[in-house]
């Protein structure tokens, strides 16, 4: 699949620098013991319980994505293992996502492409034995072009990032919303956070009010902040990580005061890391799998 890495294609490239030495930031790794590993772990999702974990795995090179899950056990955080929706290899699922009431998982996916190229918006439910059969959402919010990782918002809503056609740059950022009659409009995020850069990834709050975006600006893919002030988004700067590698899969914390990401740590793995975006932030947060047995 080639439309995820060139999404990120500048940053990827130079995802593990042979020389620089590692930038310090506040950011804190992240790493429950049996979720790190040697490859590239990203996108981080969490049952509204925190006992759930489902996240992205990615090979050395950013590359063959699948979707793994792990359950808060006696022993901490299980084996992670493909949940029951995953694709049967590798290189087709990304970007997984639990709504907020723990009933669907949201996720792209080109298992419907035989060239596995073209990500499109997925999505489960849970039933009693498990999660459900897969279902591909419709166009409008699928489009020719790839999206990625798609957010639902508590009001139906849907945000994510798309490459399509008739938008301010590589890519930009779009919400979809529900109609009365079943179809969904699609609209573009808008200035200032669609611009003429790569915009491809973006996590809103809860509460509406904070946004953290994933952009490429020619200078890797990096974390910008928004916030929603007298009815218009006004940008804050980058999320104080590491400038010589990319980061990707951003996630706030229920309360939007944390933010869980993923970046390259060391010469061969990348992993999470953990940020305060406020003063007095929610240590709780992310899930302690020891504190909840």
């Amino acid at each position: 699949m080639a439309i995820l890495a060139a999404a990120c294609a500048s940053a990827c490239a130079l995802a593990y620098p042979r020389a620089a030495a590692p930038t310090p930031t506040a950011a804190q790794r992240w790493a429950p013991a049996g979720i790190a590993s040697d490859e590239y772990e990203s996108s981080p999702t969490f049952s509204p319980d925190g006992r759930e974990f489902y996240f992205m795995r990615s090979d050395r090179n950013f590359a063959q994505w699948r979707i793994l899950q792990s359950r808060c056990t006696a022993d901490g955080w299980s084996p992670p293992q493909p949940p029951g929706f995953a694709a049967a290899r590798p290189g087709l699922d990304a970007d997984p996502f639990v709504s907020a009431d723990g009933k669907r998982v949201y996720f792209v996916s080109a298992r419907h492409d035989p060239k596995g190229e073209d990500l499109d918006i997925y999505y489960t439910q849970r039933e009693a034995d498990g999660w459900g059969e897969p279902v591909r959402m419709p166009t409008p919010v699928n489009s020719p072009a790839s999206e990625l990782l798609p957010r639902a918002l508590a009001d139906g809503r849907l945000l994510f990032g798309s490459a399509r056609a008739g938008g301010f740059g590589r890519g930009d950022i779009y919400i979809a919303a529900p109609q009365r009659d079943g179809s969904w409009r699609v609209r573009n995020f808008g200035a200032p956070v669609s611009s003429a850069d790569n915009e491809y990834e973006a996590e809103l709050s809860r509460d509406g009010r904070e946004l953290v975006a994933v952009i490429d600006r020619g200078d890797r893919s990096h974390l910008y902040r928004y916030r929603l002030e007298n009815g218009r988004w006004r940008e804050l700067g980058k999320v104080a990580a590491r400038a010589d590698v990319f980061q990707v899969g951003p996630l706030l914390s229920p309360r939007g005061d944390r933010l869980l990401f993923a970046q390259a740590d060391g010469a061969r793995s990348g992993e999470f890391f953990v940020i305060d975006l406020k003063p007095g932030a929610d240590q709780r947060w992310p899930p302690d799998c020891a504190a909840a047995r």
